[in-house]
């Protein structure tokens, strides 16, 4: 990871913001804050690895996207930079296998509704500071929520590619096959899916909760650590966060 990661980043934007076009420090900024997120454009390409494309390819592609997002990001909005980053990165890598990857065939009147997913499904994330429901777009959209509901599924009708084929790219000798592969899960899939699920329930929490998930989960900082710069005891922080994450787990899985 670049720099000091993506935490707290949105005053980097308000900066950025206030500099002219022509400015030689907003360009300056605005390079800083691409090379500290380019984690989240990695993780990214890695959860779509494993559908047909090559993996440096689909790390471009989250790289426009991220590029995009920054350009794009308005910090008066009031979301988290990262609320607003992973969908629009995602939806620039699934514009790309849309565009290019249909491997099944998909109705055309659900093509045209997931061609609109992408720019709708970002508008609305920046307005309401949280990934939207498939109803929320469905309503953007003035589409039938059902038909909203395949086009997402229909993401998945991108390229296939032989389980026998080897991982060759043409200029080494095949060492393996895509059978060989399977057995282990890329651990940073959990870490998107995980963030998608749990970001919006992150950002209605109290600022002391919050704080404290932040410190002791992003910056790993033990509770008595945390303790120490609030000024308070090492007990109150680990029922703090045993509460916080009770509540959160049975938000998030409330089944």
């Amino acid at each position: 990871m670049t720099g000091e990661g993506y935490d707290n980043i949105e005053p980097l934007f308000t900066e950025l913001a206030a500099l002219s076009a022509d400015d030689p420090q907003r360009r300056m900024l605005r390079e800083q804050i691409i090379s500290r997120c380019l984690p989240v454009a990695e993780h990214i390409a890695r959860k779509f690895t494993g559908r047909g494309e090559n993996f440096d390819d689909l790390l471009q592609i989250a790289r426009v996207g991220l590029v995009v997002a920054v350009d794009r990001f308005d910090p008066d909005v009031g979301s988290t930079f990262l609320g607003y980053a992973v969908p629009t990165v995602m939806g620039e890598v699934r514009r790309h296998f849309r565009d290019h990857a249909w491997a099944v065939r998909v109705p055309r009147r659900l093509k045209e509704i997931q061609s609109r997913l992408g720019a709708a499904s970002e508008a609305l994330t920046q307005r309401l500071g949280r990934v939207p429901t498939a109803r929320e777009i469905a309503a953007e959209l003035g589409s039938d929520l059902a038909e909203v509901t395949q086009a997402l599924i229909a993401r998945n009708a991108y390229q296939t590619s032989s389980l026998d084929g080897s991982d060759s790219d043409g200029d080494t000798p095949p060492t393996r096959s895509a059978l060989d592969t399977l057995g282990a899960e890329e651990p940073q899939f959990e870490v998107i899916d995980s963030y998608l699920a749990v970001a919006p329930l992150l950002g209605a929490l109290p600022d002391r909760e919050r704080t404290i998930l932040t410190m002791r989960f992003y910056r790993s900082m033990s509770q008595q650590e945390i303790a120490d710069q609030l000024g308070c005891s090492q007990m109150q922080v680990s029922r703090i966060l045993t509460k916080t994450l009770r509540t959160l787990r049975d938000q998030a899985l409330p089944d």
